[in-house]
């Protein structure tokens, strides 16, 4: 095993560095449902080629990128907040961060620019694993599992140095695997 943090609600997935897994390559996913039925995340360092403006016609000026949360239920949109004060709504996950709330109130809160872009992140689909399937990959090295991270990290727009960071934040032990080559292959 990688390291040896479980799975839990409020932590992140980070993926190894050689995943071939083409949906979670050098991937960092935020877990915000772990238990009996199994586990629910979004990843955090894919960012698509759409705007919610292009996916929602009444956000006029939402500039807010939409990331590709994960390869389930792909035609879904969802989003992470830490901005309850202003949304009074959502699912708590820990570390100040919110899982969905009031889409109306959201829309309204946007359009009049009172919720910046690093206080909420946009998801199509979503990863899931049944229950014992995560354990299951992490115990084949998969995956590591990280308790300690700054919440702004959530809301970085910086794909590839946001797997770095994370990995970093493990600790000396974890920090050369984040200078791993994208493909070994080509050394």
């Amino acid at each position: 095993m990688l390291n040896n943090i479980k799975p839990k609600t409020g932590r992140l997935l980070i993926s190894e560095p050689f995943m071939a897994d083409p949906n979670f390559k050098r991937s960092v996913v935020l877990l915000t449902e772990h238990g009996d039925d199994g586990t629910v995340g979004y990843i955090l360092n894919q960012v698509g080629n759409l705007m919610l403006n292009d996916v929602i016609q009444d956000l006029w000026d939402a500039k807010n990128y939409i990331y590709f949360g994960g390869p389930v239920a792909a035609d879904t949109l969802h989003f992470i907040h830490r901005c309850y004060d202003k949304l009074q709504s959502g699912e708590p996950i820990g570390n100040g961060l919110y899982w969905g709330g009031n889409f109306e109130t959201l829309k309204i809160l946007l359009n009049t620019n009172a919720i910046s872009q690093e206080e909420v992140k946009f998801f199509m689909g979503y990863s899931g694993w049944d229950h014992g399937q995560l354990d299951q990959e992490i115990d084949q090295n998969a995956w590591m599992v990280s308790d300690t991270f700054n919440p702004d990290l959530i809301f970085s727009n910086d794909d590839e140095k946001l797997w770095r960071d994370v990995i970093v934040n493990l600790g000396p032990k974890y920090a050369h695997i984040s200078n791993f080559p994208v493909d070994p292959s080509l050394n």
